[in-house]
């Protein structure tokens, strides 16, 4: 693997580009630590050329959320003739979209809270307060409000009053313009880590996180707010790998993603959400679970890394051959 090349994307123009670059810097660290040779691009307008002057033999987008994980630039990276890490465009497409992701994964049977999505201009086109009334009818508070296609919790805000309904649209149509209004279920959340180190996909230890309020933005990326906890012994933790696992399978994913469940008072599994680029930070969920799967083999985080990242290489060769 030594001889190989690697681009990593990160940035691009997405309310996450400074978590993307970060995630980009620490894979790249792991997979040189590995004797890969890596490059870390941008996603910009030089990117194509930067793509064609390195010739690399693999790109592993970790561009967050937006063109990131909606298809596109996986798309763009088959026009090109990159094969890549990660989850092809038809996958990527079903998965960001929280709303259709979650009417797949309740044909199949997956517990996903009930929600409704509603795009800006019917707001501007219907009326802000006869929608709200509609959803006060149709739902209990609280209630959970948040873009369609946007990761890292950003506009995402729990709703206890039909008064603050209005404020925390607003906030939701900041970052996208469809938003998700779904049924808050209460219990224990778990981010649930999938990935295909070379005999097919499965889930690696469930990581608990422990809150001191929402888990939303601040609390994900700012060290302190929140206790996570390695969990991968309990029913529940059973429970969680196995809806993970569904999940990838369900939507088509490929490599690696990252489920987000909720475990209720009665013990049930709940789906909240599913990511094709998760995040590879230092308070990111995978690194987390990956590196306590690494750790039970004795192995390290890196190898974890150069584990996908061979997976994808095979990928690719099968599909040149093909």
């Amino acid at each position: 693997m030594s001889h190989m090349t690697v681009a990593i994307l990160a940035g691009g123009l997405t309310h996450e580009r400074e978590i993307s670059l970060n995630s980009g810097r620490r894979v790249a660290e792991s997979l040189r630590s590995s004797g890969i040779q890596v490059k870390v691009l941008d996603v910009d307008a030089h990117l194509i050329h930067r793509l064609e002057a390195i010739e690399p033999d693999v790109v592993w987008p970790l561009v967050h959320g937006s063109i990131g994980e909606d298809g596109s630039l996986q798309d763009l990276l088959v026009l090109a003739g990159y094969p890549f890490v990660g989850t092809e465009s038809y996958g990527c497409r079903l998965a960001s979209d929280k709303s259709v992701a979650s009417s797949v994964l309740s044909k199949v049977g997956l517990r996903v809270p009930s929600s409704t999505a509603l795009p800006q201009s019917l707001f501007r086109e219907v009326g802000v307060e006869n929608i709200l009334n509609l959803v006060e009818k149709r739902f209990s508070f609280p209630l959970v409000v948040k873009p369609t296609n946007a990761g890292s919790s950003m506009g995402l805000s729990i709703v206890d009053h039909r008064a603050d309904l209005p404020g925390a649209m607003v906030d939701c149509f900041a970052y996208g313009d469809v938003a998700l209004i779904q049924q808050y279920v209460a219990g224990r959340e778990f981010g649930v880590s999938v990935a295909d180190l070379g005999e097919g996909p499965v889930a690696l230890p469930a990581v608990e996180i422990r809150a001191s309020g929402p888990y939303d933005f601040d609390a994900r990326y700012n060290p302190g707010r929140v206790e996570y906890v390695i969990d991968d012994t309990s029913d529940e933790a059973a429970q969680v790998g196995r809806m993970a696992e569904s999940v990838h399978e369900t939507l088509g994913l490929r490599h690696y993603s990252r489920t987000d469940i909720i475990v209720d008072d009665t013990g049930e599994a709940w789906f909240l959400d599913v990511n094709v680029a998760p995040g590879m930070t230092e308070t990111s969920i995978f690194p987390q679970a990956a590196a306590a799967l690494a750790a039970q083999q004795g192995r390290t985080l890196d190898d974890i890394y150069l584990d996908i990242l061979k997976t994808a290489a095979v990928s690719a060769d099968e599909g040149s051959t093909s």
